[in-house]
């Protein structure tokens, strides 16, 4: 579990947190948990997200919950420094639609002394890293993988599998187009095309001995 830094903001750098995982997880609704303490301890916080995310109302970041909190939408990540002056805490919600200069303007945000939380899928529907979420996991402070439940065997689920016909990677929905996986049920469904996956033949290594 998460510890929130307790050090005053005023008295230190800032930091990046990185809230990761599969669809149904609940990372935005940690991500409104802890943005909703940060205005409880009067800090200025201002929550931002893709333009590209219609699912909701555009002006709201909404969990799966229907939990919610005010943002603001963006075109690109290059935006959010310009609109996150003065800021003690930038929240920043569907991270893995953003370019890669997200990464970039989170750290230096967090070098200005601003705390960054970041939310994203950590893995598109084929299985594979997201986006700049990798990057954003490796230059952040504190990394959050959150899991879902698989509705198939009730297990963890790291997978959001997409039941509709459609090889776009960005495709918005709900239930209707995913559905949260464990590893065993994701690699059934996929299972022809996972068992096509080759593991290149190791180099033969050269001991010393062998010289």
């Amino acid at each position: 579990m998460f510890l929130e830094n307790t050090l005053k903001y005023n008295k230190q750098f800032g930091w990046i947190e990185v809230i990761c995982g599969s669809m149904f997880s609940g990372k935005t609704e940690e991500l409104i948990r802890r943005l909703k303490r940060a205005k409880y301890a009067n800090l200025k916080v201002e929550i931002f997200k893709p333009t590209v995310d219609v699912r909701y109302e555009s002006d709201m970041v909404v969990s799966h919950d229907e939990n919610e909190i005010r943002c603001t939408p963006v075109p690109a990540a290059a935006n959010i420094p310009i609109l996150a002056d003065d800021c003690d805490v930038i929240g920043i919600d569907e991270a893995q639609f953003f370019d890669n200069e997200i990464v970039n303007v989170c750290n230096f945000l967090a070098n200005k002394g601003i705390r960054v939380i970041v939310a994203g899928l950590d893995m598109d529907y084929k299985g594979n890293p997201f986006g700049p979420m990798p990057n954003l996991m490796a230059t952040a402070e504190f990394v959050t993988k959150v899991h879902a439940i698989c509705t198939r065997t009730g297990g963890l689920a790291q997978y959001s599998y997409r039941k509709a016909e459609d090889d776009n990677l960005v495709l918005l929905g709900e239930t209707n187009e995913y559905e949260p996986l464990s590893r065993q049920a994701y690699f059934k469904v996929h299972q022809t095309k996972l068992n096509e996956i080759t593991v290149n033949d190791p180099e033969q290594i050269i001991s010393n001995n062998d010289v």
